[in-house]
């Protein structure tokens, strides 16, 4: 965009008829379906040390590790959502969500990792403050208990998730957040994307902690608990029966890995079949143990891709990538799979929702479904000035189709209860460090105030949610501080 666009850039939003785009409306949802955003711990609270916080493996990873994070960033500050909680749920209402998803620190709360070495008061204090202003908003706390922030005490005692010995810290953090929080927070994550934790921390490291080459209890709060897994719609390349059984594979290798035991007790066939004794055996008390364990099954979707059939050679050594004798591609015959987002891996396919959607429920027993992430990037673009970011028409398109493709599975029986927009605001993004943008919050990095702007989108999904609408003025701002910003909050 140029400057003479600044003044056109954010134009009214309220009727959503932008050519182009499937029209969709709050009213085609139940009105007891939920709409929410999401983050993570590590994405956005920043204080690492305060409050007598220990480290986790993304603190370690990222400040102990050169070159695995762009610009060389890290989560040490985030968008200090620590100190900036009150005036983010402000947000949060302002825009009216019906639910906000967040994790739980395991270090904020067990600095030593398990509960003999003690909980932090300050840590309860601070989720414990949050989930009471959110419920006295009208926001439901959606908790997720482990977005892969590791106490790094158990990383170095035990090799952290290498250990069984992880099972039963795990299970002490768990009780202590129901404990705690369960009187109030009534949906709850026990797992986030344990395939992308598993894959990028354990078998490429390019993920924290950089190794390479549920409880029931829940039920006796009246709450919910589910386990939420990532996939892509993997597209067969072409329409031969060995790169439809491709895709299928590639589908059970990230989304059935995980999700197949809770719901069968055991893993797919086609893992059993090709990684052979490398597969750890469910002992029938286990099978049994792990069977049933949701009341819902989350998935995070993002972007589809190609998957055709690419057997390994004999000798080629054994790996997570290789069992799986796949080769992806975002192109055929030449021609994208769809537009690229601001993160080269993920193309926008709205319709790959859809497909997921239904192989879930005839795959998997018509499970109740939250989408408990889904969203598009865009580069951060430092050229660009505050009202020419804050313009994102692809970010509003990318929702709205995806939401078109979610009601069509739900007209045709999916059974869809949610749906979590990733993210609220721009956050830490893991390896891409702060170079891409999720947010329909603009949040000024560079100022040190970590001042949060709305975008276009977050207007145009405060009028889809039929709260107050409002339509922003065509002229161009006097000046940036009154181009919609919230209040400066200085840090504490």
């Amino acid at each position: 965009m140029n400057g003479g666009a600044d003044a056109a850039a954010l134009l009214d939003f309220s009727s959503g008829s932008l050519p182009g785009r499937n029209m969709i409306k709050r009213s085609d949802f139940p009105s007891d379906f939920i709409f929410g955003s999401a983050t993570s711990a590590y994405q956005v609270e920043g204080a690492w040390a305060t409050g007598g916080k220990s480290q986790s493996i993304w603190d370690v990873f990222t400040m102990r590790t050169p070159g695995k994070i762009e610009g060389g960033a890290n989560g040490c500050v985030a968008i200090d959502q620590y100190n900036l909680w009150k005036e983010d749920v402000a947000l949060l209402k302002k825009v009216g969500l019906d639910s906000y998803r967040f994790s739980i620190a395991w270090t904020r709360v067990l600095p030593g990792g398990k509960l003999s070495a003690g909980i932090s008061k300050e840590g309860i204090k601070y989720y414990n403050d949050l989930i009471d202003l959110l419920l006295a908003e009208g926001i439901e706390p959606c908790a997720t208990i482990f977005h892969w922030d590791v106490p790094q005490y158990l990383e170095e005692e035990y090799g952290g998730f290498l250990s069984p010995q992880i099972v039963k810290d795990y299970c002490e953090f768990a009780e202590l957040c129901f404990w705690e929080f369960g009187d109030r927070v009534k949906y709850w994550i026990t797992l986030n994307e344990p395939s992308s934790f598993a894959i990028q921390g354990y078998a490429t490291g390019t993920f924290a902690p950089g190794r390479g080459p549920a409880s029931a209890e829940p039920a006796h709060q009246g709450g919910k608990i589910g386990i939420t897994n990532v996939a892509q719609w993997y597209e067969p390349l072409t329409d031969t029966k060995a790169d439809k059984e491709a895709a299928s594979r590639a589908l059970d290798f990230v989304l059935g890995w995980f999700v197949a035991p809770v719901v069968t007790g055991d893993y797919p066939p086609v893992m059993r079949k090709l990684v052979g004794d490398r597969l750890p055996k469910f002992t029938q008390e286990q099978a049994k143990l792990v069977k049933g364990t949701y009341d819902f099954l989350g998935i995070n979707y993002y972007t589809s891709i190609y998957a055709s059939n690419s057997p390994s050679k004999p000798g080629t050594a054994l790996s997570y990538s290789n069992d799986q004798g796949i080769a992806l591609s975002s192109e055929r015959d030449g021609i994208p799979i769809g537009p690229k987002g601001g993160s080269n891996w993920l193309s926008i396919v709205p319709n790959g929702i859809y497909k997921l959607l239904v192989h879930v429920k005839e795959t998997y027993n018509s499970p109740i479904i939250y989408i408990t992430e889904n969203g598009v990037d865009e580069v951060n673009d430092t050229s660009l000035t505050l009202s020419e970011a804050r313009f994102d028409e692809t970010r509003i398109k990318y929702h709205q189709d995806h939401l078109y493709y979610i009601k069509k599975a739900m007209e045709e029986g999916v059974d869809v209860k949610a749906y979590y927009i990733w993210s609220m605001f721009d956050t830490f993004e893991w390896a891409a460090g702060y170079s891409v943008r999720f947010g329909l919050f603009y949040v000024d990095f560079v100022n040190g105030n970590f001042t949060r702007f709305p975008k276009a989108s977050a207007i145009w999904l405060m009028n889809f949610l039929n709260k107050k609408r409002i339509t922003l003025k065509r002229q161009a701002p006097k000046n940036e501080e009154e181009n919609g910003s919230v209040k400066k909050v200085k840090k504490q």
